[in-house]
């Protein structure tokens, strides 16, 4: 089973690139984030023509986000509990049946934080807080459990082109590495560093020529309970799409796994 993760910056002014991509990658579940539509808008009919199964939690204008699968849906979770004021739309979750058993895809688009002297910062790190008791609940179910997304998180500085110049961001400040710590420290392991050790970029600014310089950072991750991660065969970054025309400043991060 292939699973990915893909912040496409608005799924109506990228759907041709996110069609092409389906069409050509074929993989079995996808977290899209920023999809920055309602429900109603969403063009299910496009995609659902390509096989896929769709969920969607959205919302007008920004965020929102959404789930597409080969496989059947068991059971939708829409939001982020814990706040009952928080209307933001940023986090999906589905289970899914397959021959080994069942299989838990959470896609969440996690709070950007900046700038970090406004009121955008504490709701990061607060919605953090949330995630991870979120987190914990899941993991004593269990089950394979693969948490997707783009987590406007940079774990270390192996994961930038330029620590110095990123240090003090919401991305990348003590308060924020400390909540995703003590979500790793939980027992999620992070895919890509799992199979690999080299630089490797999910995000370029469309400003200051970032792709041409690969001025990049790593935001987006699948990160993996005991489970799931017993069962990771590889990961993929598929740097390739951030060349298509009307590109996103993501590109997709997709998982191998033994899941029949």
């Amino acid at each position: 089973m292939r699973i990915a993760t893909w912040n496409i910056n608005g799924i109506n002014a990228r759907l041709e690139s996110v069609l092409a991509w389906l069409d050509e990658v074929k993989p079995d579940i996808v977290g899209l984030q920023e999809i920055k539509t309602i429900d109603e808008k969403f063009p299910r009919e496009e995609i659902e023509a390509l096989g896929y199964n769709i969920e969607t939690h959205g919302q007008k204008g920004f965020n929102g986000v959404a789930l597409l699968s080969r496989v059947p849906f068991d059971e939708v979770h829409r939001g982020l509990p814990g706040d009952d004021s928080d209307e933001q739309a940023r986090l999906i979750e589905g289970v899914f049946s397959t021959e080994t058993g069942v299989v838990r895809v959470c896609n969440i688009y996690l709070p950007n934080g900046n700038p970090v002297d406004s009121e955008k910062f504490p709701y990061k790190l607060g919605w953090m807080d949330r995630l991870n008791t979120y987190v914990a609940e899941r993991l004593e179910l269990e089950e394979p459990f693969v948490l997707i997304g783009d987590f406007n998180l940079i774990p270390t500085g192996h994961d930038t082109h330029d620590a110095k110049a990123w240090w003090g961001d919401a991305l990348f400040r003590p308060e924020s590495l400390e909540k995703f710590r003590i979500l790793a420290n939980m027992g999620m392991t992070d895919a890509l560093r799992a199979t690999s050790s080299e630089p490797s970029y999910t995000f370029w600014d469309f400003q200051g020529g970032a792709w041409r310089r690969n001025a990049g950072i790593r935001i987006d991750h699948l990160m993996l309970s005991p489970h799931a991660a017993d069962r990771l065969e590889g990961v993929r970054v598929h740097k390739d799409v951030r060349g298509q025309d009307k590109p996103s400043d993501h590109v997709p991060v997709e998982g191998t796994f033994a899941f029949a």
